[in-house]
């Protein structure tokens, strides 16, 4: 027997979106499949290595974990919503500049949860920094130029740069 499918309305990126689903669908089900996003990564599939953070109501969120049917009325971001109309968020410009992402499939995580940190400390430190990105798992860098584009980053959101 098929699963029963429901008409979900998600705010994705500032827009409103209605999609048939699943009950059982997770956000980042909807978001690749059903939404054709693609930026948020499926990696683990059991919230460990946060690749698919994506913010919802500007808190960092697992969209691997997230049942999509309950954040109907709730604003989703995605790594493809963060640019605006004059470019790149300060976040993905110092990304780029530090040469922090090497294969990129953790960059879209780390760049939300980066941007979550700075919407709330944009004067943090590299201790806070650390610890706001320790649910995401890079494995090809160091996390010192990572670090190091969210510390700057921090400054241009404070106007700095």
């Amino acid at each position: 027997m098929p699963e029963r499918k429901r008409i979900c309305s998600l705010r994705v990126n500032g827009e409103l979106r209605e999609v048939a689903i699943a009950e059982t669908a997770t956000l980042l089900e909807v978001l690749r499949y059903e939404l054709g996003l693609t930026g948020s990564k499926q990696g683990c599939d059991e919230g460990d290595c946060g690749a698919c953070t994506v913010l919802v109501d500007g808190r960092p969120t697992l969209a691997c974990l997230s049942l999509a049917v309950t954040l109907e009325g709730r604003e989703i971001t995605t790594i493809e919503g963060l640019a605006g109309p004059d470019g790149l968020h300060p976040v993905q410009e110092a990304f780029d500049e530090h040469g922090a992402a090497q294969c990129g499939f953790c960059t879209p995580g780390m760049i939300m949860s980066a941007k979550a940190l700075l919407d709330r400390r944009p004067d943090a430190d590299a201790d806070e920094v650390r610890e706001a990105l320790s649910g995401n798992l890079c494995r090809c860098t160091g996390y010192v130029k990572i670090v190091d584009a969210v510390l700057d980053a921090g400054k241009r959101v404070q106007g700095g740069r």
